[in-house]
């Protein structure tokens, strides 16, 4: 490896989603999932994933803890470990047309939830075959068979590993009124990380506090996605509201899918579309 790691890194994830093949929404066109991703490092060690025992869930791992289940005779430091994270944001044509739409997701948007994850779970299992090609230790937390959701009683649910706290931890964005990432994309994307024991300098986090990029937030303006959302899940008063999300996800958006578009599926992201921070940080 002739570049520094985390050159290299990024060149491998950017590669994946610029050259592979797999990177497709599955359509006659065949049209590319993901744009131009963003890539952010955050060391093992930083305070912030000890944090998150208190902010999501005493089960939300630390990298060593992800680490230490996957290679458990393999001996690290907190501070030997990088979580290196991305965002692979929606194409133009994606967020065209979900843009248009006011109660169900668009098609393209429907084959990026579920054909576009699919590569996310391949640009996953891509980034951890470079790492340990090259001698390093690495996970993909949510393809751990230890991953899972579970109930939570401040959040109706939620995960042992969260690649939206990822990508915060990584300097990758801030979190908005409903409970997307606002990156400096914006916050039509999706999220994936790996956990490698591998040095790598982190990506500052230009921001203070989580919630920085929100016009809500930070300026008591906007809220434009509680407009936007088709389950009234979205409040000013409480945020985002998960139960009311995933009931309308589950039927209501597998059954049109799959009535319109022909696949099976679910989907929405109409409060990631037609809002100030689609495509950019508002703030």
């Amino acid at each position: 490896m002739k570049a520094a790691p985390g050159e290299w890194m990024e060149k491998t994830i950017r590669d994946f989603i610029h050259l592979s093949p797999e990177n497709t929404l599955k359509n006659k066109a065949n049209e590319k999932a993901w744009a131009d991703p963003l890539v952010g490092f955050a060391r093992g060690d930083d305070p912030i994933f000890q944090e998150y025992k208190d902010v999501v869930e005493a089960y939300h791992w630390t990298p060593l803890e992800i680490f230490e289940k996957t290679f458990p005779g393999t001996k690290a430091r907190p501070d030997q470990l990088t979580v290196i994270s991305w965002i692979l944001p929606q194409t133009e044509a994606t967020k065209v047309d979900n843009r248009k739409e006011t109660a169900m997701p668009s098609e393209r948007w429907a084959r990026a939830r579920i054909f576009g994850e699919e590569v996310n779970v391949k640009l996953r299992q891509h980034v951890v075959a470079a790492l340990q090609a090259a001698g390093y230790p690495a996970v993909a937390p949510m393809l751990s068979p230890s991953w899972e959701r579970r109930n939570s009683n401040r959040f109706t649910f939620s995960s042992t590993w969260s690649e939206r706290h990822a990508a915060h931890a990584a300097g990758l964005g801030t979190f908005g009124l409903c409970d997307g990432l606002i990156t400096p994309k914006g916050k039509a994307h999706r999220c994936g990380s790996v956990v490698a024991k591998i040095s790598i300098p982190p990506t500052p986090r230009p921001y203070r506090g989580h919630m920085a990029y929100c016009l809500f937030y930070a300026k008591n303006t906007c809220g434009k996605c509680v407009d936007r959302c088709p389950a009234g899940a979205i409040s000013k008063e409480g945020g985002h509201d998960k139960n009311k999300c995933i009931n309308y996800l589950h039927p209501k958006t597998d059954d049109y899918i799959l009535a319109h578009f022909g696949f099976k599926g679910y989907g929405c992201g109409l409060c990631q579309t037609d809002v100030p921070c689609e495509s950019k940080n508002p703030v």
